[in-house]
Order: structure tokens, then sequence, then C-alpha cells
């Protein structure tokens, strides 16, 4: 049998508990890595709190950490919120999964409403997810009955609404699909060179 000594295990030590600084940097470390918001911000610090526990005077106030940060523009909600939405969308998820997304991050439901896909932007997603998942008239050979409902539920859970589905799946092939995302595009145009046009 060997002599051979073998180092001893590390005894893990627990974390320190936290105080004002060191939750203070925790937060600083948070908003410099992750696009966040002030909800998400103040979930994190409850974690850390709860893992670590607390050792200061008072209790720490987490709102004030998370409104300091918002005023510095480390954080901005609504900025969040925008590329949040327009990165879902562009993945193909329809506007009921990005208000769901946006909800549990804590943005406001006034950020939220104003953020509201127009039409062109529901088919465009509804387009993305079926060409990505070669649903419809994306799909190579006879699309069963079986198949075909498994589709819709698919994009329905994905936040799309019955109606873009439906005409979606239903499509004779994808130019129809192109075709009537083309009009919602140039409805778009038009609405916009309309307000241009008179504006003050």
């Amino acid at each position: 049998m060997s002599d051979r000594k073998f180092p001893k295990e590390r005894i893990k030590r627990p974390p320190k508990p936290l105080d004002s600084s060191r939750l203070q940097e925790l937060a600083l470390a948070y908003v410099a890595r992750f696009s966040t918001t002030a909800a998400k911000l103040e979930t994190y610090l409850k974690r850390k709190l709860r893992e670590r526990g607390w050792d200061d005077e008072g209790e720490p106030d987490l709102s004030a950490i998370s409104a300091r940060y918002v005023d510095l523009g480390y954080i901005d909600d609504a900025l969040y919120a925008k590329a949040k939405a327009g990165g879902l969308l562009g993945r193909g998820y329809g506007p009921r999964r990005v208000t769901q997304a946006l909800y549990a991050a804590g943005v406001s439901e006034e950020i939220r409403d104003n953020l509201a896909p127009g039409d062109l932007a529901k088919r465009e997603a509804v387009q993305t997810m079926a060409r990505k998942r070669r649903f419809g008239p994306y799909f190579v050979g006879t699309l069963e009955p079986d198949r075909r409902e498994k589709q819709i539920a698919a994009m329905l859970r994905a936040g799309h609404g019955f109606d873009n589905v439906r005409l979606v799946i239903n499509a004779r092939n994808v130019q129809a699909v192109d075709e009537w995302v083309s009009e919602a595009r140039e409805e778009a145009a038009q609405a916009s060179s309309f307000d241009t046009g008179f504006e003050d």
C-alpha cells in the first residue's frame, strides 16, 4: 500500500454576508454585465441576500439601488424592452409571448403597450416561424391532418394569434404568404408616408 499522502480536501467557507458596500458592488457588476431592467436587478439582489445574508445596519434599500442606476442611465427599461421585443419577434415568436417575456422582466404596462407590434410585425413573425419550422406551405410533402394540428398548436404556444396562424397554415403556397406579408408592408409604408406628409 502506498504511503503517498493526498492533500486534504479544502473546506469551502460560506461567503461573507453582504453589507451596503458589497451589495453596491454586486449591483454594479450585474448592470455592467447584463442588459437588464430595474425589476430584474432587484430580483437578482434579493436572491443574493437570501444566499448570503445581511450584515449591516437597517434593511437594504433595493429600490433606491435600482433607481440610482436608472438615474445614471445604466438601466433603461424602455430600451431593454424594445431590444427584447425585437429579438423575440425576429426569431418568430408572437406578440403574446413577447408580452409575457416583458411582464416577467418587470417592464411596466405602459411600455409594453407602447411596444405592441403592428400588423406587419405580427405577419413577419408568424412567417418567420413557419419558414424556420417548415410549417404550412413550407413543409415538404403531404401535410397530414394530425401534423397540421400539431403545427397550429406550436404556433399558438409561440404567442401568435389564431387568425394569422390559420391563414399561414392554410396558404396554398409560399408565394401566398409572401404576398400577405407584402400587403402589410405596403400599408405600413403608405401610413408612414401619409404621417410624414402632414407633419408640422
